[in-house]
C-alpha cells in the first residue's frame, strides 16, 4: 500500500466530526520527468470538541466538479456523516460536488478571504484601499444586522462605482455569510479556510529549497508525516464550546 494513503484510508464512522473545511492548492512536482503543476485537495475535520483533524489529501488533475466529487466520494465511503457546516474555497467545481453529494440545503460558508481577493480583481488599483476597507467593515461587523446593514450599503455603493464589484459580490449569494447562523463565538473560525491555508503555508515553508519535487506521492505523504511527526500541530478552533448548538434561520435579508 502507499505510504501517503495509509492514513487516508482510516473508517470515519467513528469520528464526530461537525464542520467540514475543504480547499485545494498547487504544488509542482515531477511527472514522467518533467515539472507539472498538480493540484492537491485537502479536507480538514472538526470535532464536536473543537480539535482540528486531518481527513484526506489527496493529488487530483484538478478542481472540477469531477475531481472534487471523487474526493468527497472517498470520505463518504469511508464513513463521513454530513457534516453540520462546511468551509470551502469558492471553486464552482467544489459548490456543485458537495451540493450534488449531501443538497442544496447543505450550510455551505465561501472563505471570506477568497472572496476578498475576487473582489480586489474586479476593481481598478486605485481603489482597491477604499475596496478594502468597505469589505471588512461589512465582513467584520459584530452583529448579524450590522452585517446587513453595510452589506446593502456596500452593494448601493460600489454598483455605483465598479459595478463588477458589486457583482462579484452578490455573486456569492448567501454563502458568504453563513458564518452568521453561527454563535457569534465562532465567526472566526467559520468565516475563512485559513486552517488549511496554514497547512498548505508549514508545508511550503518546508520545502522552499525545492523548486520541484521529485514525485506526485510526496505531497501527501510528506504532509502526514509532519504532522504524525508533532512538527505541524492543529489546534482547537475558536469558539467550540458551542458546536453543538445548532444552526439559526438566515438572518440576513438579502434583498438589497
Amino acid at each position: 500500500m502507499r505510504a501517503d494513503r495509509v492514513a487516508d484510508l482510516r473508517d470515519l464512522p467513528d469520528e464526530d466530526i461537525v464542520r467540514l473545511i475543504l480547499d485545494g492548492t498547487v504544488i509542482k512536482t515531477r511527472i514522467d520527468k518533467k515539472a507539472t503543476n498538480i493540484s492537491v485537495l485537502a479536507a480538514i475535520g472538526v470535532r464536536r470538541d473543537g480539535q482540528k483533524v486531518l481527513l484526506s489529501i489527496r493529488n487530483m488533475g484538478g478542481e472540477s466538479t469531477a475531481a472534487w466529487r471523487q474526493f468527497l466520494d472517498d470520505l463518504d465511503a469511508r464513513g463521513l456523516k454530513r457534516p453540520d457546516f462546511v468551509i470551502v474555497d469558492g471553486a464552482p467545481g467544489l459548490e456543485a460536488a458537495l451540493v450534488g453529494l449531501w443538497g442544496e440545503d447543505l450550510p455551505i460558508q465561501r472563505c471570506t478571504v477568497h472572496k476578498h481577493r475576487n473582489l480586489l480583481a474586479h476593481a481598478p488599483k486605485h481603489m482597491h484601499d477604499e475596496l478594502t476597507e468597505d469589505y471588512r467593515d461589512m465582513i467584520y461587523a459584530d452583529t448579524a444586522a450590522g452585517i446587513e446593514t453595510r452589506r446593502k450599503a456596500f452593494l448601493r455603493k460600489w454598483r455605483l462605482k465598479c459595478r463588477a464589484v458589486a457583482d462579484s459580490l452578490e455573486e456569492a449569494r448567501d454563502w458568504l455569510f453563513t458564518f452568521t447562523r453561527l454563535d457569534p463565538s465562532q465567526w472566526k473560525s467559520a468565516r475563512t479556510t485559513n486552517a488549511i491555508e496554514r497547512l498548505n503555508g508549514e508545508f511550503r515553508r518546508r520545502i522552499k529549497t525545492q523548486t520541484v519535487l521529485p514525485c506526485a506521492e510526496t505531497v501527501p505523504m510528506l504532509l502526514w508525516a509532519l504532522l504524525a511527526s508533532g512538527q505541524i500541530r492543529m489546534r482547537k478552533v475558536d469558539g467550540w464550546e458551542t458546536l453543538s448548538q445548532p444552526l439559526e434561520p438566515m438572518p440576513l435579508d438579502l434583498a438589497a
